[in-house]
């Protein structure tokens, strides 16, 4: 925390030098905010991000590079959080990560090879509000019907079948407004996780996955990158970072105090009025 309030103070001062839109800067603090704080909610940081960018006035190339940079941040909080199961390389941690491994393998196959596609021809705002919707009444019908028997309540004890399953879920995520949390997390519910342990594995499958997501965009943004405006544009980027970075950690911590004595139905009606709203003002 306190390299990031250094950091933070670094780029003020470097602000104050410089002449550089506020209503930019603003922009870059609201998106950094809803992926921040949408990225690891079961209600889709995606379909957030389509939706307020397009309200705001945010888009373009150099928008999607932007938004590549602040999904960096946000998986970077995870890492933070959960540094010390990470980096504990002791017995059983090679075969958990082998699980984490099965799980990604599903949505890395299918994402790489229709990754265009997909964002050609899903990445609206009623692709979104469909699927918000959808999403919605799934995961209600999860909650209010699925019944527990044998409930797995440790991450490190889920099994490999239960890792392919929730990995199988987790390609309706590259669909945007599905959420890859929801998706996964309900994945996990139905193949007998807990909420706090499903919730926990998706958090762990996130790091990989978005890892590799933010490199391929990288990768496909380069041109981009290389011709973008000069330390306007970085700074834009850096200050989204950070931002999305600080409120990831603040919205996962909340998040997971309260799924210990809530559950989901919140996160469910949320979806599904969201996206009638969204569908109405389309």
């Amino acid at each position: 925390i306190e390299i990031v309030l250094a950091c933070i103070s670094i780029f003020l001062i470097w602000f104050a030098r410089m002449d550089i839109s506020l209503i930019e800067l603003g922009k870059a603090v609201v998106l950094g905010v809803v992926e921040g704080v949408t990225e690891f909610l079961p209600i889709s940081s995606t379909g957030h991000l389509i939706v307020v960018g397009d309200w705001i006035g945010f888009g373009g190339p150099m928008a999607a590079t932007f938004e590549i940079f602040i999904q960096l941040g946000a998986i970077l909080s995870v890492v933070w959080l959960y540094r010390q199961k990470i980096f504990d390389f002791s017995e059983g941690w090679l075969r958990f990560w082998m699980k984490i491994f099965v799980s990604f393998l599903p949505a890395a196959v299918i994402g790489f090879f229709f990754h265009s596609y997909i964002k050609s021809h899903f990445f609206t705002s009623e692709t979104v509000a469909l699927a918000l919707i959808g999403g919605g009444i799934v995961m209600l019908g999860i909650e209010y019907f699925l019944k527990k028997k044998d409930v797995v309540m440790d991450a490190e004890r889920v099994s490999f079948t239960q890792a392919l399953w929730i990995g199988i879920a987790q390609i309706l995520a590259l669909v945007p407004g599905v959420s890859r949390s929801g998706a996964t997390i309900m994945g996990g519910m139905l193949k007998g996780l807990d909420r706090k342990t499903a919730a926990e594995f998706s958090f762990f499958l996130a790091i990989p996955t978005m890892f590799a997501a933010t490199l391929y965009d990288l990768w496909k943004s380069r041109d981009v990158l290389f011709v973008s405006g000069g330390v306007q544009d970085i700074l834009v980027f850096a200050i989204g970072f950070l931002v999305a970075f600080v409120s990831a950690i603040v919205a996962i911590k909340t998040f997971m105090k309260f799924i210990s004595t809530h559950s989901f139905k919140g996160f469910a009606w949320y979806r599904i009025v969201f996206g009638v709203v969204l569908l109405f003002l389309l």
